[in-house]
């Protein structure tokens, strides 16, 4: 994937190496930038997020007229490489990185990407522990498509904000829907961080899935164990809903909680089930206000 890249390797004397320090945060976030005067919601969020937890951030500015490429056509095109962008690696890049120094981010690159957003989320993805973007980079039903593409190919923990967002990132109460599937089992681990902040965590409990017997001997997951053994106190919210029903019923028990973040696990079925089903992720994506963390 070719891309315009540089690094600031200037980092604040006395800051720790978070790819040494061992505290399970977030070593490198990655920012989809769509703005840069002033600059995104999704790059101010990922900026204050990496000068709490000492990550490396990393600012990517997609061309909107790429950012819907997929699959093949997501190799680089004439279009992409003679494409006569408004933004580059020099005076942006600088600006970046200036404002990462006064966010306190401890180190931070600039890349400009010629190629989709499913690419570059999927490739910056192999090595970055979390991203932040907008959901409305794209059309409501291209956005699923493109983070579907790039969460089941790199399980890369993916922050999405509502449009406009303006919130920051405070999420005292956290609202974690479990279904039982690895998913979410994922999605609460990565989201630790987020929890460990938490004033109040709700676990939306929506029951396990039964798998087959000769699985039986395998160590079962218990989300309350695991988060008490972090320090984290979730209070149960146990709740029945049919598949179909299962978007909807979480978005009224967000509303009932009165959650600032909602963690759930991503595509439990394939894009194309998805597609037909009306799965909760796509329900959830396209009516959150709030911020929402997804893992595969």
């Amino acid at each position: 994937m070719p891309v315009e890249s540089t690094v600031d390797t200037q980092a604040p004397q006395g800051t720790a190496n978070p790819m040494s320090s061992g505290t399970g945060l977030p070593a490198d976030i990655i920012a989809i930038a769509t703005s840069v005067s002033p600059w995104n919601p999704a790059v101010q969020v990922a900026a204050e997020l990496a000068a709490r937890w000492r990550s490396l951030l990393t600012g990517c500015f997609v061309d909107a007229s790429l950012r819907m490429l997929r699959g093949p056509e997501s190799e680089p095109s004439v279009l992409g490489l003679l494409l006569d962008t408004p933004v580059q690696d020099t005076k942006e890049g600088a600006d970046f990185r200036a404002f990462a120094r006064s966010r306190g981010v401890p180190r931070a690159s600039w890349v400009v990407a010629h190629t989709g957003l499913a690419r570059v989320l999927r490739e910056l993805g192999a090595w970055h522990s979390l991203a932040v973007l907008e959901r409305d980079l794209v059309d409501e039903e291209a956005m699923t498509e493109l983070l579907g593409e790039a969460l089941l190919t790199c399980r890369l923990p993916s922050l999405i904000l509502p449009t406009g967002w303006s919130g920051g990132v405070r999420f005292p109460r956290v609202l974690v829907a479990w279904d039982g599937s690895i998913q979410a089992t994922r999605a609460i681990h990565a989201a630790l961080p987020f929890l460990h902040a938490a004033e109040r965590v709700v676990l939306l409990d929506g029951g396990r899935p039964h798998g087959p017997e000769d699985e039986s001997y395998l160590p079962r997951f218990e989300p309350f164990v695991y988060m008490a053994r972090h320090d984290i106190e979730a209070e149960p919210m146990c709740v029945e809903l049919p598949p179909r029903a299962a978007g909807a019923g979480m978005m009224e028990r967000v509303e009932r909680v009165g959650a600032d973040l909602i963690v759930m696990g991503a595509f439990g079925h394939s894009l194309v089930r998805e597609r037909v089903l009306g799965g909760a992720t796509r329900h959830v994506l396209k009516h959150a206000h709030v911020p929402i963390f997804l893992q595969h």
